[in-house]
Parts: C-alpha cells; sequence; structure tokens
C-alpha cells in the first residue's frame, strides 16, 4: 500500500463498520472452532459463550462508566509533539480498562468455576492493571503526560511477575522450564534461566501492548485477535485458560464499541498494562511461549520501532545535542499516520496482520 494514499483513496470504512466486522468475524471464528473441536458453544467451557458473554457485558457496562469518567473529568493529556490530528481527541475520558478489564476477569472466574490456574492469571492481570491505574491517575493528577517514574513502574512490574514465578514454581510440574517448539516434537530444558526468561516475558509483553494502544481501536482488536488464537491453542491442555483467553478477547470487543474511531474512551495503561499481563501469564502457564511471540508479531514490531528510534537518535547525537531520527514518530503506527495514512487504515491494516499471524499459529 502506498504510504501517500489519502484516507480517501486507500480504506474507505468507518470506524463502527471495522469493528463491527471484527467482532463478527471473531465470533464466526469461535463457533467454528468450538464446532470442529466437538464443543457446544453455549456451554461454559467454550470459545463462544465467554466471547459474547464479555463482549455484551462490557459494551453494556461501559454506558455507566464512560459518563462516570467525563464527571471525574478524566480526560486524556495529548502529545503536542505527536500527530496533529490527535489534538482533537484532548478531553477523551481514559482509563476504560476499569470496567472491561474486571468484567472479562469475573466472567472468565465463574464460567470456568474459579479454576486455580485461572484465578493466578486473574490475580496477575489485576496486578498489571492496578499499575497501569496507577500511572493514569497521575498523569490526571499532574495535568501532563508523565505519570509514575518508569523505574517505579518497571519495579511494580517486576515484583509483580516475580510473585507469580515464585507460584509458577511451586504449583507447576518441573517441567514447565522446558519450552515445546512447535512443528517439531522437540522441547529446549532451559533449567533456571527459563525464570527470569518468564520475568522478561510479562513485563515485555505488558509494555509492548501499551505501546501498541496509541490509535483508536488498535491495541483492543490487535489483542482481541490474540487472545481469541491463544485460547484455541492453549484449549486441549487448558480449558479454563481458554475461557479466559475467550472472556478477556470479548471485553476487548465490548470496549472497542466506546474505543472505535472516534473513540468515546481510551483503555489506558489500566487496560494495555492488563492486557499484555494476561497474554504472557497464559503462554507460561501452558508453554506456549512461541505461539505468543508469533501472535504479538505486530507488538514485537512496534515495540521495536521505538527501540530503533532512540538508539538512533543517540547514536547520531551531534555536538548541540540533537540527533537524527529513524522515523517520523515512534511507535510504527504514529509513523504511518505521518507518512499519509489514516487512522482507519493503520488499524485495518494492522487487524489483518493480526488475523494472518494468528491464522499461521492456528494452523
Amino acid at each position: 500500500m502506498d504510504a501517500k494514499l489519502s484516507p480517501e483513496q486507500g480504506l474507505n470504512i468507518s470506524g463502527i463498520a471495522l469493528a463491527s466486522l471484527l467482532a463478527v468475524g471473531l465470533g464466526t471464528t469461535a463457533f467454528f472452532l468450538d464446532s470442529i473441536a466437538n464443543r457446544l458453544p453455549w456451554q461454559s467451557m467454550s470459545l463462544t459463550l465467554p466471547l459474547l458473554l464479555c463482549a455484551m457485558g462490557s459494551g453494556v457496562v461501559g454506558f455507566w462508566v464512560i459518563p462516570l469518567l467525563q464527571a471525574l473529568k478524566t480526560g486524556q493529556i495529548i502529545r503536542e509533539d505527536g500527530p496533529q490530528a490527535h489534538l482533537k481527541k484532548a478531553g477523551t475520558p481514559t482509563m476504560g480498562g476499569i470496567f472491561f478489564i474486571p468484567v472479562g476477569v469475573i466472567i472468565a472466574c465463574i464460567l470456568s468455576n474459579f479454576a486455580t490456574d485461572v484465578l493466578a492469571v486473574s490475580a496477575l492481570t489485576l496486578s498489571y492493571g492496578l499499575i497501569g491505574w496507577l500511572d493514569d491517575w497521575q498523569i490526571l493528577r499532574r495535568k501532563s503526560n508523565k505519570g509514575i517514574s518508569p523505574r517505579t513502574k518497571l519495579a511494580l512490574q517486576v515484583s509483580f511477575a516475580a510473585v507469580f514465578c515464585l507460584w509458577l514454581a511451586f504449583n507447576q510440574p518441573s517441567n514447565i522450564t522446558n519450552i515445546a517448539l512447535p512443528w517439531v516434537s522437540f522441547t529446549v530444558p532451559l533449567g533456571f534461566l527459563f525464570w527470569p526468561i518468564a520475568g522478561f516475558v510479562l513485563v515485555a509483553e505488558s509494555n509492548a501492548t501499551n505501546l501498541t494502544d496509541g490509535i483508536d481501536g488498535l491495541a483492543a482488536g490487535t489483542v482481541a485477535i490474540a487472545l481469541l488464537a491463544l485460547g484455541a491453542i492453549v484449549a486441549p491442555t487448558a480449558p479454563g485458560l481458554m475461557v479466559f483467553c475467550a472472556a478477556l478477547s470479548g471485553g476487548c470487543l465490548g470496549f472497542l464499541a466506546h474505543n472505535r474511531n472516534p473513540a468515546r474512551v481510551f483503555m489506558g495503561d489500566t487496560g494495555s498494562l492488563a492486557l499484555g499481563g494476561a497474554l504472557a501469564a497464559v503462554a507460561l502457564l501452558t508453554n506456549t511461549l512461541v505461539a505468543l511471540f508469533i501472535l504479538s508479531g505486530i507488538f514485537f514490531v512496534e515495540t521495536l520501532s521505538v527501540m530503533a528510534q532512540v538508539s538512533y537518535y543517540k547514536a547520531t547525537k551531534g555536538p548541540d545535542g540533537k540527533g537524527k531520527r529513524l522515523f517520523k514518530m515512534a511507535p510504527l503506527h504514529h509513523h504511518l499516520e505521518l507518512t499519509g495514512w489514516s487512522e482507519l487504515q493503520v488499524v485495518g491494516v494492522f487487524y489483518v496482520i493480526a488475523a494472518i499471524l494468528a491464522a499461521i499459529c492456528l494452523a
């Protein structure tokens, strides 16, 4: 696709149509996957029921919570050096993760009959959501883009990751440290090295998802796709976590009803950090780290674009203290915007890429 295409020349679709296509696509996929796995789509241990329940639940709750967020003056602070089209979004309520994350977690726990592994993953998800809430609250309180310090945020992420890993060590079989490679009957025994890698995955995945949350509907849609695919992958060995993934995917769809372009609410760090933590926790518990890496392709590229931008700027810094930029702006989705893509073009293309990555894993 030509990066210079105008919105009229490129993807000619509205935000609500794009969100509707995604919802229908994921609902149909869930129903199909349940059918071929001989699961009744209306039973609790399925992909379809949790997906639909949470989509409707979070969508309905949003109609009550969003006006409350507006009344509390939780308007988003927009970066002045970002795309100029985003300045009109100033004042849109943020911190939307406070309603769709709990809806997904609660319904997942109920439908899975409060399975131990679901409770553990839910606790990690809510813990990372709490970190995000603290960050969002500080941004709103200070009326700037600076929330809690990066050092404090990292310390909290590492601490919660350590607690989760400690639970894994004492409640899961010893072979959890063996990483299974897909498509070949081979495992890589990591031993003690597994634990620092596990901590890194939890922190990195949550931050990568956070970086992807910068355009209306982008993070919610791509994570919904990744979660449903991960749920289908872990279904044979961890039906409870299948329900958890489907429920959180449905929560993202319900949130998308309010977050699609033009957004009435943003998920904030409250939602994005929680979603990344949930993906990583499920993958660690089910030995599907390779699948997670593929499913997180978009989040990985978004993170790489930020790292490359910072590194290149520092490497080319001259005597005046200024360096050159590799991208017009990082993460990648902002670079695409500044080269002429519309928000809907970026979101639509990223949805297609996320779906392709999910199909590769499911294949």
